[in-house]
């Protein structure tokens, strides 16, 4: 695995981590302090790591005891200089307190992580669902 596949897959991992634990702090490490963030859900875009914190900490409060399992697929990362552009399709799994899957949904994700401080950071993320085009309604499902 290249330097750019292993830090982005880096990242990819304490994303997945942090959300199945709903730690806040460890969601957020990754990100730069600049951070611009172009999220699926209710914000146009979200500047600074302090309302990507917000963000996180409202989607991991609203959980109750639900867990989210997060999957990672069609993954693929370039680096140029010192910056990384990598991708994926994520698929986020609600779970119970006693692990059933209750539902899910997926999205794209695209982030750009460049070296800061001698550490790889985020400092964008874009995430995406298809919208079909004659109702507008986003389609978050990945076909099969």
């Amino acid at each position: 695995m290249d330097t750019a596949h292993a830090a982005f897959q880096q990242f990819l991992d304490a994303y997945r981590d942090a959300a199945l634990a709903k730690d806040v702090d460890a969601f957020v490490r990754p990100y730069d302090e600049d951070v611009h963030v172009f999220d699926m859900w209710n914000d146009w875009s979200l500047h600074g790591r302090a309302s990507w914190r917000r963000m996180a900490a409202g989607w991991f409060g609203s959980l109750g005891d639900e867990r989210v399992q997060v999957e990672f697929d069609d993954v693929g990362a370039f680096a140029c200089a010192d910056m990384i552009c990598g991708h994926a399709t994520v698929t986020y799994t609600a779970l119970s307190a006693d692990g059933r899957k209750l539902r899910s949904l997926s999205n794209r994700m695209t982030a750009v992580l460049q070296r800061r401080g001698g550490e790889w950071k985020v400092v964008h993320e874009h995430t995406s669902a298809p919208i079909e085009h004659t109702t507008l309604k986003a389609i978050p499902q990945r076909p099969a």
